[in-house]
């Protein structure tokens, strides 16, 4: 029977579930069967010598870990059951038989019952008794032939890979939370391996690949049955961790099925407790949980940042709290290998998929964009994938394939390919969840080919890093201020500066109650009158005085900050010297510098490739002569664009067609409406 019929099999079993189970429910119980029984069965052969060996060593001094071992090697495995009974005895006793399989269970070797606690399968079995169901699905089980002989490690994967899929697509709704589609990961993993033929083509290879949010090890699964497929020398070693307890059980059982003595999945939060903090890794691969917040996170995450640094994972960045993707990347480039050829350390790369949020969210000097700075300008980036829309099952927005890699061809250095896959995609037969939309091998082909090209087509663009950054220029204007002493403003200010009334009534005869639009001068008038009246305002007085009596004004002399005399060089710049916010004027043959209006300041985005002057000069002066720029405020930010670089240009329809469709439909209207008057 082949893996497919087994599959089948296994699937019409679940039948018998309908009514206290929902079908997005079924995996619940079908899938730790499905382990339970494939552990049965290959530990049959060497049942009674672990039996003999438990009988000989109980009551004996070992420790629980001395003696798993102890009888993991009398079986053979890397796991073992001393438990007397196996899925033939359990139909032997109908009545007591969730006792019997509890038991079972506990017979297990503590890694195995670790993965039945994270299945929490005892909840299972207490609902299957309820509804007389239990003695019946562990009866079919017993049926099902899933021994060694018959079903070797990498049949019997494959089936519990067909499973996982089967019972994730169910579910529809969650299933994204837990599970990646088979083509997204075959793009993935593709991409992942394509430059490294040689490399794995050596035979001993051993490589390492991490997933730190792995769900039910989809990735992991994949990128193990691409090597064998291309490169059955090489060996690939896959490490990952969930905090799902049944994802991270289904994973676990799924590298215990396979036998990968060399791989493990660990249970946990890989922002929070990562499980493998000083390991390095030549692969990673992820689809972390889309827009989902780290609130929970956040004062452990934050902690790390402010107090390590780079030494830690989050140096480049913290993005908002709304959204963690980038945690992720960070986590998994902290993970790279160093480049270092003669140590057998050829560096890392990565696949991970993101929602379009990454590309663009955040203004420079914000979170996001350090963390796009940081990788761009370390040459990192080597292309981003724009994935067709409907393709995951709990979500239809667009997704975002990021390869990165500190270890770039040469012909890819100091560029970033991107790639416009959005309309390689076939329909599906029937929708699953929000899945509507797959990639057929052909359309995977196409995408792999054209990054392997790295040529410049229609839907492939390779641009330089720079070509991504921006400088943010903080653009000033003077603020030019009306004075006017009005009687509600007089009486307000009085009202709070008693002690100043007989000021403010010279003041009044002074200044008048006519509007200025100059405040300089008014305030110079004003200094005068109260040097004569031996007045002396502090700084908030003053401050106050002026907020009262004056309002902005564009019509309004600007406001002078400061003024001062130089001497001036033959070949002074003075389109220099007025950028930075230095006007002189001629005049009085002084330089004035004008107090800025926070309510008028403005910013540009210049692009890195272009001169942050010229470009002022061209596109803000024309427009406000009397701005000025601060520089000492600027920023480097990084953003991606993709609409921008795969804009189609979509021509109008001709007025007449669209008259013909208006007069055709006006038609249609009259005639329904004739038909229901008559």
């Amino acid at each position: 029977m082949s893996h497919q019929e087994l599959a089948n099999f296994i699937w019409q079993i679940a039948d018998l579930l309908r009514g206290p189970y929902r079908p997005p429910q079924y995996e619940r119980v079908m899938l730790p069967l499905t382990v339970l029984r494939r552990f049965d069965c290959v530990l049959a052969p060497t049942k009674a010598k672990v039996l003999a060996e438990h009988k000989r060593r109980q009551g004996g001094k070992l420790a629980d870990e001395a003696l798993d071992k102890l009888l993991n090697r009398a079986a053979g495995q890397r796991f073992h059951n001393h438990s007397p009974l196996d899925f033939a005895k359990l139909k032997g006793d109908p009545d007591h038989i969730d006792k019997h399989l509890t038991g079972y269970i506990n017979g297990f070797s503590a890694n195995v019952r670790r993965i039945f606690d994270h299945f929490e399968f005892t909840t299972e079995i207490e609902k299957l008794r309820e509804a007389n169901l239990l003695f019946k699905v562990v009866a079919k089980f017993g049926e099902v032939d899933l021994h060694p002989g018959r079903i070797d490690n990498i049949r019997m994967g494959l089936l519990f890979e067909d499973l996982i899929r089967r019972f994730n697509e169910a579910a529809n709704e969650t299933a994204g939370d837990h599970f990646t589609p088979r083509e997204v990961i075959q793009l993935m993993v593709n991409l992942l391996f394509i430059h490294d033929d040689a490399l794995l083509a050596t035979p001993g290879t051993v490589r390492k690949l991490l997933d730190p949010a792995c769900g039910t090890g989809g990735m992991l699964a994949e990128a193990q049955a691409y090597l064998r497929e291309h490169h059955a020398e090489a060996r690939l070693w896959v490490y990952g961790q969930d905090y799902n307890k049944r994802s991270y059980a289904v994973a676990a059982s799924d590298l215990l099925i396979k036998d990968h003595e060399n791989s493990r999945v660990e249970y946990g939060d890989s922002l929070l407790a990562d499980q493998y903090p000083a390991e390095k890794f030549d692969y990673l691969l992820a689809n972390p949980p889309f827009g989902v917040d780290w609130k929970k996170q956040q004062a452990d995450i934050v902690r790390e940042h402010e107090q390590l640094g780079f030494g830690g994972r989050f140096g480049a960045g913290l993005p908002r709290v709304n959204d963690g993707s980038l945690l992720f990347l960070q986590h998994m480039l902290g993970k790279f290998e160093p480049v270092l050829p003669e140590k057998h350390k050829h560096g890392s790369r990565l696949a991970i998929v993101f929602n379009g949020s990454p590309l663009f969210t955040g203004g420079a000097g914000s979170g996001e964009s350090d963390i796009r700075k940081w990788i761009i300008e370390r040459d990192w980036l080597e292309a981003i994938v724009a994935l067709p829309e409907q393709m995951f099952y709990n979500t239809g927005i667009g997704t975002y394939l990021w390869i990165v890699s500190n270890r770039k061809e040469k012909k890819r250095r100091g560029r970033i390919q991107l790639i416009d896959a959005r309309e390689r995609w076939q329909p599906m037969r029937r929708s699953l969840g929000d899945k509507r939309r797959f990639m057929a091998e052909t359309d995977i082909a196409a995408t792999v080919r054209e990054f392997g090209d790295a040529r410049t087509t229609a839907t492939s663009k390779i641009f330089a890093n720079a070509d991504f950054g921006y400088t943010r220029v903080t653009v000033e204007r003077p603020l030019r201020l009306k004075f006017q002493i009005t009687d509600e403003a007089l009486a307000a200010f009085v009202g709070t500066h008693p002690a100043l009334t007989d000021d403010m009534a010279a003041l009044v005869r002074r200044l008048g109650r006519k509007p200025r639009l100059g405040w300089n001068e008014v305030w110079s008038d004003a200094a005068e009158l109260l040097r004569e009246r031996k007045s002396k305002w502090k700084p908030a007085e003053q401050k106050r005085f002026r907020d009262a009596f004056t309002t902005r004004d564009p019509a309004a002399e600007p406001v002078v900050a400061e003024t001062w005399i130089a001497d001036l060089a033959p070949d002074f710049d003075f389109a220099v010297a007025r950028r930075e916010g230095d006007f002189y004027d001629e005049k009085e043959a002084q330089f004035l510098r004008y107090e800025p209006d926070a309510e008028l300041r403005d910013f540009e985005n210049v692009p890195l490739t272009e001169d942050v002057d010229a470009y002022f000069d061209r596109e803000v002066v024309p427009h406000v002569p009397d701005a000025w720029m601060d520089r000492a405020k600027d920023k480097v930010g990084y953003e991606i664009n993709f609409n921008r670089h795969f804009y189609r240009y979509t021509p109008p329809r001709d007025l007449a067609a669209i008259d013909a469709d208006v007069k055709k439909a006006e038609e249609e209207i009259l005639r329904l409406l004739r038909e229901v008057t008559k």
